[in-house]
């Protein structure tokens, strides 16, 4: 029997070979390797014969690099750099292609509760930690300060760290007045929220999201609802934009393919596992997408199949 069982194993494995398939996140501490674990365990728990591996790297900005140079087949990268990949500003245009949208990454400041800053202005001059080298937050930062007329590395004492999880400590101890970030459920904001001291949320006003808007119309309106974070009783507004999976442009359609269809059919599953990857959706890719021939064929096909498009 046992023999006979042991046969049949290798018959699937001729049937369905495993696929390996590498995920590059970003620093310890922050909201891509919580996101990355998450969804390496739904995918695999899902399909038996995928091993989605998440490996810690220095971020979006060197998620990108990696993916071109096909060391890594999947990547999570921020908005900010996607767009900017995308359109070739700053480098040559990457041809990396969308695998699915993770979350919308509405930016903001948190400070602590007993702080005397209330404004985005009232931090000028003031040691702000902007997120972790190589990461796309720093990115983000800089275009919202400069919607408003604000200079990153000159208006304020900008502080760049070595890990995303840093960045909590130094706003508690008083290293730094406030610390940047975005997102609903970002571990850095939950992390300042929950201390003793309490937290405050600093986001643009209506007139100044106008501002950045009429500067940066890839910026959308969004939204951190009540009640995302401890203490935060009422929702906040400001701008940002969707972070994507990006894939290899030259993963294998099939396996695009199959990834696809393996992650929207886990899409409540990951949800309750993580609250931010509710905005993980078939819907929302083809939505936040700049342009859907920057979705990867493979997950094209799976969309026409399921009539999310033709």
């Amino acid at each position: 029997m046992t023999g006979s069982v042991a046969a049949q194993d290798q018959e699937k494995e001729k049937i369905n070979p495993m696929t390996t398939i590498s995920l590059g996140t970003a620093t310890p501490g922050g909201g891509f390797p919580l996101y990355g674990n998450a969804f390496a365990q739904a995918m695999n728990a899902a399909d038996p014969t995928l091993v989605v591996t998440p490996r810690n790297t220095k971020g979006s900005n060197e998620n990108i690099p990696l993916l071109e140079a096909g060391q890594l087949d999947l990547g999570l990268v921020a908005g900010e750099p996607a767009y900017e990949a995308f359109l070739g500003i700053g480098r040559a245009a990457t041809h990396l292609k969308i695998l699915t949208a993770m979350y919308s990454s509405p930016g903001m400041f948190v400070v602590r509760a007993d702080s005397p800053y209330k404004t985005i202005r009232d931090l000028v001059g003031q040691p702000v930690a902007f997120g972790a080298k190589g990461s796309g937050l720093p990115i983000l930062s800089r275009y919202i300060l400069d919607g408003l007329g604000l200079r990153q590395d000159e208006d304020f004492r900008s502080i760049y760290l070595d890990r995303a999880g840093d960045g909590p400590a130094m706003v508690l101890d008083g290293r730094a007045a406030a610390l940047w970030g975005a997102g609903i459920g970002w571990p850095g904001f939950a992390a300042v929220a929950s201390s003793p001291a309490g937290a405050r949320f600093i986001a643009p006003d209506a007139a100044e999201i106008a501002r950045i808007r009429a500067r940066h119309s890839f910026l959308k309106p969004l939204t951190v609802p009540a009640g995302s974070y401890p203490g935060q009783t009422a929702a906040i507004n400001s701008v940002g934009s969707w972070s994507f999976v990006l894939a290899r442009d030259t993963l294998p359609d099939d396996v695009a393919y199959r990834l696809a269809r393996t992650l929207h059919g886990v899409e409540a599953a990951l949800c309750k596992q993580l609250a931010q990857a509710c905005e993980t959706t078939a819907a929302n890719t083809l939505a936040a997408a700049p342009r859907a021939e920057l979705i990867h064929p493979g997950v094209l096909k799976y969309f026409r199949e399921i009539g999310l498009t033709k």
